[in-house]
């Protein structure tokens, strides 16, 4: 079932509509947690078990079962230390049943420490996700993710575009 974002000045209505309520979590989860900056939120958003199995850029496993609402604060600050200004934008969101899909813009300036390892390039980055979700009792539980790093690194200027030898 499609659960498409509200427009402006359209409001959403949950009542007896499962599929909304999933979605609506997620929608939750990008605008309280990245959006407004409120990590607390992730208290009422994940679940107390959660896996993730999205592996971070440059990073070669999935990080696998966590605690849902420490790992998401964990998450959600190593992002905002290095983009402050980050702010993400659902384009689309799909529910069925206990899962949720959403292909999310990503936008930001890198002003904090990169992956926690190379200086701030104080350059900025649109890149695309999209991201899975499996959810249990309105809770995030699982987490699934594909992202355009490549263009990021590449826009934020740590990976230099593809192109011929230079002479």
């Amino acid at each position: 079932m499609l659960a498409a974002p509200p427009t402006r000045g359209e409001a959403v209505s949950q009542a007896n509509d499962p599929q909304m309520d999933t979605a609506d979590v997620v929608r939750r989860w990008v605008q309280e947690i990245f959006n407004d900056r409120n990590l607390s939120a992730a208290d009422d958003l994940m679940g107390d078990t959660y896996v993730e199995h999205a592996v971070a850029p440059f990073g070669t496993e999935e990080p696998g079962p966590m605690n849902g609402p420490e790992g998401m604060r964990r998450t959600a600050a190593w992002l905002i230390d290095q983009f402050p200004d980050m702010h993400m934008t659902i384009e689309a969101i799909v529910a069925q049943g206990d899962l949720v899909a959403c292909r999310v813009l990503s936008t930001g300036t890198n002003l904090g420490m990169l992956n926690g390892v190379m200086p701030p390039t104080g350059r900025q980055f649109s890149a695309r996700q999209t991201h899975w979700f499996r959810v249990e009792n309105g809770r995030l539980v699982e987490h699934w993710a594909t992202r355009e790093d490549l263009p990021a690194m590449i826009q934020l200027g740590v990976i230099a575009p593809p192109g011929p030898p230079r002479a």
